[in-house]
């Protein structure tokens, strides 16, 4: 018997179910695998709030809330929203490590390429109440952004998503902090 594993007998049958731990936590599919008949749909789990319920496995980001923890790629947040900029902290997420000047320099220079928003957002944002909640707001304009990039819809495209990926990082400031202030435009 593997020390990583977990041992459940059912009391109702007496059958007993080996399920694999990973990253202290056992799939709740597993236990659909305990049935007292053969036509049953098998053992769920129940949570309220989701207070001991892993959604997903994450190489980007750890959250622990009772301690108080939160990492993007094991670097600390309080950490990154002291020392990194907005861009710095974008590059991180996405690429798996802090930006070098060069990479930086790089990274920087396409997002600013993609900072001006179409005129008509301006419609679009005036469409809204006076006492709109800005997050309800801030959803609705960034879905609606797809809508001036007819290539979006190309997600097979890796430079399709990449642009996609500078667009949307682009229309999201606040940026830049402590860099220098944003790059010049590269000679044509």
């Amino acid at each position: 018997m593997s020390k990583d594993t977990l041992t459940i007998t059912d009391n109702r049958t007496g059958q007993s179910y080996e399920l694999p731990i990973e990253h202290e936590t056992i799939k709740a599919l597993d236990l659909r695998k305990i049935k007292a008949g053969a036509d049953e749909f098998g053992v769920m789990t129940y949570d309220p709030g989701y207070t001991n319920t892993a959604a997903c496995k994450s190489r980007i980001t750890y959250i622990d809330g009772d301690k108080g923890i939160l990492n993007y790629r094991g670097y600390p947040i309080e950490q990154l929203a002291e020392k990194s900029t907005y861009l710095e902290t974008a590059y991180l997420i996405l690429e798996g490590e802090l930006p070098g000047k060069k990479q930086y320099d790089d990274w920087a220079y396409h997002v600013t390429h993609h900072t001006m928003v179409h005129e008509n957002v301006r419609e679009l944002v005036n469409g809204f109440r006076y006492d709109a909640h800005p997050m309800g707001m801030l959803m609705s304009i960034v879905a609606a952004l797809s809508t001036y990039y007819p290539e979006a819809k190309n997600i097979h495209d890796k430079e399709v998503r990449r642009r996609q990926i500078f667009r949307l990082i682009a229309k999201m400031p606040p940026w830049p902090r402590s860099r220098t202030a944003i790059p010049k435009a590269r000679p044509s």
